[in-house]
């Protein structure tokens, strides 16, 4: 089996420029990790945090999974959070969902691929949820583009039920949840209007969802 000896020479030639714009880089970086912000995002290869959003490694503490959900039986995700906002201390939680999500298309037209469809079935809660808002968006490209914002924004709202934020508020610690969306045509994100700070925001956050679908319904 070949090594990939590509990848370990472009990850040389990666550590060598960083390290000719600034010599202590790596130094600092060992000796210390405080992020201000984690990112849960889609595990699809062409959203990578760090790049979209212009920071260094160090700077964006990062977790992906297929269609950024956030369930609360999922230990993997739960750990990632508590770690973030109890340890790190970081004062800004942002899910990024992103438009043509594979996850998401493939649960809103019923494909089957084995053991994630069990995954899927979160996506499938969403539709159902909004199904009257989805299916009265008419063309099939902005359905899709919908369905990936709801879904964010559902995500958002799991994220502020757990006990990890909810006990982060209690406490009085300053941490927002954030939703938002990336365009992988044109490498933009954008902001949902889902920032949540405080408990009592999140019932708000199902009529935002809602008030997505109308810049669809004419398309």
């Amino acid at each position: 089996m070949k090594r990939l000896e590509h990848l370990f020479k472009q990850n040389q030639e990666w550590a060598e420029n960083i390290k000719a714009d600034n010599p202590d880089f790596f130094t600092n970086l060992a000796a210390q990790q405080t992020p201000e912000y984690l990112w849960i995002g889609c595990s699809d290869s062409r959203v990578p945090a760090n790049q979209l959003t212009g920071l260094l490694p160090g700077d964006i503490f990062v977790h992906r999974n297929v269609a950024n959900l956030v369930v609360h039986t999922d230990v993997n995700s739960l750990s990632v959070l508590q770690y973030a906002v109890d340890v790190l201390q970081v004062k800004h939680v942002i899910v990024c969902g992103h438009y043509g999500c594979g996850g998401i298309l493939a649960a809103m037209r019923g494909e089957t691929s084995g053991l994630i469809d069990n995954w899927l079935l979160n996506v499938q809660d969403v539709y159902d949820k909004y199904q009257s808002q989805v299916d009265a968006i008419e063309d099939d490209g902005a359905r899709a583009d919908y369905m990936c914002e709801i879904n964010v924004a559902e995500q958002v709202t799991n994220l502020c039920k757990t006990s990890i934020i909810r006990d982060a508020w209690g406490r009085g610690q300053q941490v927002a949840v954030h939703g938002w969306i990336y365009s992988i045509s044109d490498g933009l994100l954008r902001d949902l209007d889902l920032c949540i700070e405080k408990s009592t925001e999140v019932a708000g956050i199902h009529q935002t969802a809602c008030d997505l679908a109308k810049p669809y319904l004419n398309k």
